[in-house]
């Protein structure tokens, strides 16, 4: 069974930065992608970045620049390096994990509080 776990989500304020990582139970080598959406209460789950196999990387608008994606293959973890976060940052950010023929695999999710 596929298991995602979030950590590194909190308060912090604006300016400030965070780093969000994404443990997965599973090699992550054989999945075609892995990506960080964030959802706020209201709204629909919006895609933050992405990072294809492969290394191609996309990232939303209104974060690039301030945001990085990465993944460690050797402990099948992904990380989000936010920066001078906006309080229009805040929300519950998940981790995603998708290979064709399966669902989607989402985390839990863990919320960031960005304050001004």
């Amino acid at each position: 069974q596929v298991q995602l776990v979030e950590s590194g989500g909190g308060l912090v304020q604006a300016g400030g930065s965070l780093r969000l990582s994404c443990a997965a139970s599973v090699t992550i080598f054989s999945y075609n992608s892995m990506g960080w959406y964030r959802q706020t209460p209201g709204k629909e789950r919006e895609l933050v970045a992405r990072i294809i196999w492969g290394g191609m990387t996309n990232y939303a608008d209104s974060v690039k620049g301030r945001f990085t994606i990465s993944r460690d293959s050797a402990k099948n973890t992904l990380y989000l390096q936010m920066s001078s976060l906006k309080p229009e940052d805040t929300a519950v950010y998940y981790c995603n994990m998708f290979r064709a023929s399966e669902p989607p695999y989402w985390g839990q999710g863990t919320q960031v509080t960005v304050s001004s």
